[in-house]
């Protein structure tokens, strides 16, 4: 994981000292693409940008290319951006602020080790509490209060360590830059990102406490996705405006824990992988939704699929990185 955070720091250096266009995908290869994306019948859509440009679109099912979607998990990646947008805007102090002092309130039942979660815990699913995902899930998204029954699970680790796959952790950041700022996550994402990037951030669930849901259902459109995914590759700068911190995006790309399903290393919000010896930061949601970013390449690729049940399993994510890998391969 080390050596793929490395690789990703000196890229995205090189992008940021001296700008040399990589090479675009071959027309053969976006032709190979379509044929691919057309023997996955769940797949919706896919867009992929070049050096800043969006150079193909395939749509063959879905709300289509332009129009909101839901994106399932790949909204803990879009909430991560949120969260270095607060962080540049001063609504938080930084990702070492403690959890405690953001929210309103602490239930009694919390454990102490509460108080050592971090902002950076949350991005980095490193909590410690028991997960609320799987086959948790449904009794969390039942309970009368979402946070409330996130912070007071038993820890089966110590905050800092190992990777815990959580939503219930992604919406106690959502409640920490609720209360923290006084507007909704909501009214955040539109201000801090949606305005800068000019793409339409809509209304998504809430928790029954009004909390906007942390870390899934968000709706983006595929050209949205792109335009957050260009604001990484562009160490987030966008149109000439510093929307994320200096180094966020390098912080974001180096990995603090690993998937147990995939291996892949985990940041803040993005898993980071390799796509034929390119290195990769992905974010990923159920059901197939999916954001690429590979900064050697200068390429972004979204990709969207049916999100309803039951999950293609983690067979069909193999098969999306395998459209990835096609375009980034010689042909």
């Amino acid at each position: 994981m080390k050596t793929i955070a490395l690789a990703l720091t000196c890229v995205l250096s090189a992008v940021t000292t001296t700008h040399v266009v990589a090479q675009m995908p071959s027309p053969n290869s976006l032709q190979a693409l379509d044929q691919q994306a057309r023997a996955l019948d769940r797949l919706h859509t896919v867009v992929v940008a070049h050096d800043g440009n969006i150079i193909h679109e395939h749509h063959q099912g879905g709300p289509g290319v332009a129009a909101p979607a839901n994106v399932k998990s790949l909204s803990k990646t879009v909430l991560a951006a949120i969260t270095g947008a607060a962080i540049k805007a001063g609504v938080i102090e930084s990702v070492d602020q403690p959890l405690v002092a953001l929210l309103d309130s602490v239930p009694s039942a919390a454990a102490p080790q509460v108080n050592d979660i971090t902002v950076a815990h949350l991005l980095a699913q490193q909590a410690g509490l028991e997960r609320t995902s799987g086959s948790n899930y449904g009794a969390w998204v039942a309970s009368a209060h979402w946070v409330n029954d996130a912070l007071t699970r038993p820890f089966v680790d110590r905050p800092g360590g190992r990777m815990l796959y959580s939503t219930g952790t992604s919406h106690l950041l959502s409640a920490a830059l609720t209360q923290a700022s006084g507007e909704s996550t909501l009214a955040l994402a539109q201000r801090l990102l949606g305005e800068p990037l000019g793409i339409a951030i809509p209304p998504w669930p809430q928790d029954p406490q009004g909390i906007y849901f942390g870390g899934n259902d968000m709706q983006l459109s595929p050209r949205a996705l792109i335009a957050i995914g260009e604001l990484y590759r562009n160490d987030g700068v966008a149109n000439g405006q510093r929307v994320l911190p200096e180094g966020w995006v390098e912080d974001s790309w180096t990995p603090r824990g690993q998937s147990p399903w995939t291996g892949d290393g985990y940041g803040f919000g993005w898993f980071i992988t390799t796509l034929a010896d390119e290195h990769v930061a992905y974010g990923r949601g159920y059901g197939g939704q999916a954001l690429y970013v590979i900064p050697e390449r200068e390429m972004t690729v979204v990709i969207t699929s049916d999100p309803t049940p039951p999950s293609p399993g983690g067979q069909f994510q193999q098969q999306l990185n395998a459209l990835v890998t096609g375009l980034l391969e010689e042909d």
